[in-house]
């Protein structure tokens, strides 16, 4: 009888280590615990994270008095330089690469002179480019015109992706072309069709669907990249709390999704092309309690992910197994 407890016992921890709560199948990442060599570099509270998988970089934007907004880390996570010019509260970060250069896209909700705005700079931190009026918080008349903008998606033609309203005024998407002009533009506040309630997050995948992390009416919803019409919307995986962070694996076959107030990072089946279906959680990532998963990014080479804890105030970098 002794021997058969100890059995279970070791069956429970083997299950833990392996197993994802999902119908027993193996967990498909692991932490880094190596990553960063040196967290004490992280004095504020890290809100987002960027991939240079071209570069093998790193960049995290973090919030704080006295801190530096953006640091840059490699993937093997030494640290290698920070700046902060012209950076108030960092939301969102993006990295663009093309074939002349890379350049890092910050969007910015902070409220005094550098704030409502989608910021381009260089990777060592020269401003480069600034969508919006810095200070001002629009209202939804104005394309342009950003209040509380909480992240971008750059494809690699220059189109750009903004979704606007981190709590502010604007709840919306926006495609801008290489030139900074609207394409289309669709929301409102609301928990319609194609409404928003605090769009957090958006991506593109391989066949031509924009994804937007709609907060605070605990769904995703899918449109057109081309035309910005409405596909489709999940929100039967949400009912414990609303997506936080879209981001594709590098495969493009599953949706990584940060949960923040249940400390969890979902992995959802993506689905290919045509209908979006129903949404699938084929496995989850746990993490600490207070660790408040905010932004996630994904490195489409190696295929790790990277997460920007707010309530940890750290980075963290999974590698798939």
């Amino acid at each position: 009888e002794f021997d058969y407890y100890i059995f279970i016992l070791y069956f429970q921890v083997l299950k833990a280590e392996h197993f994802s709560p999902f119908r027993g199948e193996q967990q498909m990442y692991k932490l880094d615990i190596g990553w960063p060599k040196t967290p004490e570099h992280f004095t504020g509270q890290t809100f987002c994270v960027a991939v240079d998988s071209l570069h093998g970089l790193v960049y995290v934007g973090q919030r704080g008095d006295n801190v530096p907004k953006v640091l840059v880390f490699s993937e093997e996570g030494y640290f290698l330089y920070a700046w902060n010019d012209t950076v108030e509260m960092p939301h969102g970060i993006f990295v663009w690469n093309t074939a002349t250069g890379s350049s890092v896209w910050i969007t910015d909700v902070g409220t005094g002179k550098y704030g409502h705005t989608v910021k381009q700079y260089s990777p060592l931190g020269k401003l480069l480019q600034v969508l919006g009026t810095p200070g001002n918080a629009g209202s939804s008349l104005i394309p342009l015109q950003f209040d509380q903008p909480a992240e971008i998606f750059v494809e690699e033609t220059g189109e750009i992706y903004v979704v606007d309203g981190d709590g502010g005024m604007n709840n919306r998407l926006l495609k801008l072309s290489d030139d900074y002009k609207e394409i289309w533009l669709t929301g409102t506040n609301g928990s319609g069709i194609g409404q928003f309630k605090i769009p957090h997050s958006v991506t593109v995948d391989a066949f031509g669907r924009v994804w937007v992390a709609d907060r605070g009416n605990k769904r995703i919803q899918v449109f057109d990249k081309v035309t910005g019409e409405w596909l489709g919307s999940w929100s039967g995986c949400f009912s414990e709390d609303g997506p936080y962070s879209v981001r594709f694996t590098a495969d493009y076959k599953y949706l990584i999704v940060a949960q923040l107030n249940i400390n969890r990072l979902a992995i959802l089946a993506a689905p290919p092309v045509g209908s979006i279906g129903d949404c699938a959680v084929v496995h989850s990532v746990q993490l600490a309690d207070e660790t408040k998963p905010h932004l996630v990014d994904v490195d489409m080479r190696s295929g790790a992910v990277y997460v920007a804890e707010i309530g940890a105030q750290q980075v963290q970098k999974y590698v798939p197994l």
